[in-house]
């Protein structure tokens, strides 16, 4: 690594949660990383190290530029700093407004470009609420302040990956949702992210939204009048893409390498088997933004946090990932405003 690289962005998450202590765990391990920004609240920071990691060193840092590559080393800019910490495991205003704070920081630092990509740590859609964040996850925030006009929810981890057609909403509003737009869109992200993580020809399966994938249409017609228009559309573009398949075997199929993603209707068909299949390795990417943004592929752990005994294998997959797109962008060097697709 170049000593004037860019830092990845790490946002702290919500501080009642197990982020703080999971970004500590990840810079103090010893697989060597990308040089790291975590950005979040001062007193936060300050209490978990003295909880969680006290041998560390915090580097204060007003400029990205001044960050110290070295294990043992917290790099820290400011977002806020609260007069007490928020109490562990609970839902507090507090907490969603200081994540919230973090988030919109880290934003800036990236669309500023002073910060090469943002790993963001579990927020709580309780604690945004409570709050008034007007938003019930990350997804939706990058899409409004990131400033991308159209973005979708890529998860992966080892043995899988899928892209979702539609994201946070009800089942019933999701049907409506997964219209020929979003199919055509939801397709053509599964290829141009699949192209970024080094698959040049990526085979791409749409999972069906009814049973058996509607079984011609005795199980409903959405993917006779939507989804399969929407493969032939794509396919007329070039994309390598079939289906609709059954949502309960497509998952599967992609495991034992038929298909290099899956792109799935709604929120819980995706999630879950790439939950199933790895949670510790799971990895959230927003695709669409003008900068790349992963996450890890779980919640705030509030039964578990301040008990030192979070793991941070999926955080450190979501640093990975994040470098291995930066890695990969630039030798296909695309110019940066272009890549609408991490």
């Amino acid at each position: 690594m170049v000593p004037n690289e860019k830092p990845i962005a790490i946002t702290m998450g919500d501080p009642s949660g197990i982020g703080p202590e999971i970004i500590l765990k990840a810079l103090n391990n010893d697989e060597q990383l990308p040089r790291c920004l975590v950005v979040g609240d001062l007193t936060v920071i300050e209490y978990a190290l003295a909880i969680h990691q006290p041998k560390m060193t915090l580097n204060v840092v007003t400029d990205p530029r001044d960050t110290i590559h070295q294990k043992g080393v917290v790099n820290l800019i400011v977002s806020s700093q609260l007069n007490k910490h928020p109490r562990m495991g609970r839902v507090e205003r507090d907490s969603g407004d200081v994540a919230f704070k973090a988030i919109l920081k880290a934003i800036e630092l990236a669309k500023n470009g002073d910060v090469a990509a943002v790993v963001t740590a579990p927020i709580n859609k309780e604690s945004l609420s409570f709050a008034k964040v007007p938003y019930p996850e990350h997804t939706e925030i990058f899409a409004d302040y990131g400033g991308a006009d159209d973005v979708a929810m890529m998860l992966l981890n080892e043995c899988i990956k899928t892209v979702l057609v539609t994201v946070h909403c009800s089942l019933k509003n999701a049907i409506e949702l997964a219209d020929f737009d979003a199919q055509c869109r939801a397709i053509e992200f599964a290829h141009e992210a699949c192209i970024c993580l080094g698959i040049p020809s990526p085979r791409i399966a749409v999972a069906g939204l009814n049973p058996h994938a509607g079984e011609n249409g005795l199980f409903g017609d959405e993917e006779q009048n939507i989804i399969i228009p929407a493969i032939e559309h794509a396919r007329s573009k070039g994309i390598h893409v079939s289906g609709p398949w059954p949502g309960d075997t497509v998952f599967m199929q992609a495991r034992e390498g038929r298909f290099d993603i899956v792109v799935a209707q709604y929120h819980d068909q995706g999630l879950i088997p790439v939950k199933y299949m790895g949670l510790d390795e799971g990895v959230n990417v927003t695709l669409g933004l003008p900068f790349i943004r992963t996450s890890p592929d779980h919640g705030t752990g509030f039964d578990i946090a301040g008990k030192g005994i979070a793991s941070p294998a999926s955080l450190l997959a979501s640093i990975r990932c994040a470098h291995q797109l930066l890695q990969t962008r630039h030798t296909l060097n695309q110019p940066e405003e272009r890549h609408h697709e991490i």
